[in-house]
């Protein structure tokens, strides 16, 4: 049985639940699926041509199918009478429909919701100009940090100069913005995947820095570290690094001397003391379970602490078997519900607090029952993230973005497992396998980092 009835445009009324069987550019409101709060809501969609427009009862106020009072019908405005982004029945019948860049004419009066979807595509523009800025600075980040691990032997003081560079100008961006607005990356990035773990992890861990208020002094250290905590793996043989079977206990033990090598090597290039404890500590977890030493609580210092969030973060996102990978969400929430001992609470609670309870990359359904992907949170408001809506109707390259902050009457409510979105969804909104992050260096006057 449908869950959907259909009203005439005499019978719509503020509280029912409307859904337009329109493209997204054939009407003037945000979305194609709204509750009707306003008689300007009514008058607007009377003037699309539509003869008939389905409504869902669970979701309106009403679902009794009331006739409007004679008075309101009289004075209910003839639809041919007021300016449509539609062409009324000509639409319907094929004709091409008016573009929403179409200038208006200086004696048509512009809808309020008409002129709250022009404004809404200009945002869209910004927005996406916004993700470009921002994956070329991701894709310069990671060719930078491509060129220091490769000359980190032949020349291991320029090396760690251009690190140096790298790791202040990420830092001097992320404190001087204003609100971080954090970006999820597609696929497309320039074939730098084995370096976005390294950048990954310095920036969130730089990220959780400045929520918790460390010192500015730290940051230097901290982002040398967090850079460069894997680098002993240089040591260890491919056969146990890309295994993707559990690995032997005798393997484990070589594995975990990665964090030993790494001091060796970074004693060699002259890192800091704070830097060298990140790379031997960023495996020590709060509860003891930790490696190599098993350090406990505050015997952990300040900055492995904080590199452990973001560095187990990013691995049960983007784990060797990519298989076995976890949605953003499930990373978050299995870090909160289920191993929130082994951190500690105050970087945890700072690290959820800055990307939301529903992280860039999280396919989510929203309280209009429309599907969509968290693109981009702003730390400010990260409940109110900017999504990708699935719309058949547009293509991919041009999906909606919605920043949930303009919209108040919208929310996320519950993120969604890719097995539980039909696959032309999920293809549509989330076809990466790997999730990275960046944020947008443009806020902070910053377009570029070091190449």
């Amino acid at each position: 049985m449908s869950d959907t009835n259909t009203v005439t445009m005499d019978e719509l009324r503020v509280g029912l639940y409307v859904m337009l069987d329109l493209s997204w550019f054939q009407h003037p409101f945000p979305f194609g699926q709204f509750k009707i709060k306003s008689e300007d809501q009514i008058r607007e969609i009377r003037s699309l041509g539509l003869k008939t427009v389905r409504y869902n009862p669970a979701l309106s106020d009403m679902t009794a199918r009331q006739a409007p009072p004679a008075a309101e019908a009289a004075a209910a405005p003839d639809s041919s009478s007021i300016p449509s982004p539609l062409a009324g029945d000509a639409a319907e019948a094929g004709a091409p429909v008016a573009s929403l860049d179409a200038p208006v004419g200086p004696g048509a009066a512009i809808l309020p919701a008409l002129a709250a979807k022009h404004a809404l595509v200009e945002r869209i523009r910004a927005q996406r100009e916004a993700a470009v800025r921002v994956e070329a600075a991701f894709v310069h980040a990671a060719k930078a940090i491509r060129e220091i691990e490769k000359s980190l032997y032949s020349n291991p003081a320029q090396s760690v100069q251009q690190a140096g560079l790298l790791v202040d100008q990420i830092a001097d961006s992320i404190l001087s913005s204003p609100d971080l607005a954090i970006h999820v990356m597609g696929d497309r990035t320039g074939g730098e995947e084995l370096y976005f773990h390294s950048l990954n992890v310095a920036m969130l861990s730089l990220m959780i820095a400045r929520e918790v208020r460390a010192p500015q002094e730290v940051f230097s250290a901290l982002g040398m570290g967090a850079l460069l905590h894997d680098i002993g793996r240089k040591e260890i043989p491919d056969r146990i690094l890309h295994k993707v079977e559990p690995l032997t206990q005798a393997e484990r033990n070589l594995y975990q001397m990665h964090c030993q090598f790494g001091v060796d090597i970074g004693r060699r290039l002259q890192l800091s003391k704070p830097a060298l404890e990140v790379i031997r500590d960023h495996h020590e977890l709060y509860d003891g379970t930790g490696y190599p030493a098993g350090l406990k609580g505050d015997a952990i210092g300040l900055l492995p602490r904080i590199v452990a969030v973001a560095n187990y973060y990013d691995e049960l996102c983007n784990p060797v078997d990519i298989a076995s990978a976890l949605t953003p969400h499930e990373a978050l929430s299995r870090m909160y519900a289920k191993l929130r001992p082994k951190f500690d609470q105050r970087m945890l609670q700072a690290f959820i607090r800055c990307l939301g309870v529903f992280p860039p990359g999280t396919i989510v359904q929203l309280s209009n029952g429309l599907i969509a992907m968290v693109a981009t949170v702003n730390t400010a408001k990260p409940m109110k993230p900017v999504i990708v809506i699935y719309d058949a109707s547009i293509p991919r390259d041009d999906a909606i973005l919605v920043d949930l902050a303009r919209e108040q009457d919208l929310n996320i409510v519950k993120a969604l497992r890719p097995a539980q979105v039909p696959i032309e969804i999920y293809n549509y909104l989330s076809p990466r396998k790997r999730v990275s992050y960046y944020f947008d260096p443009g806020k902070a006057g910053q377009d570029t980092v070091p190449q």
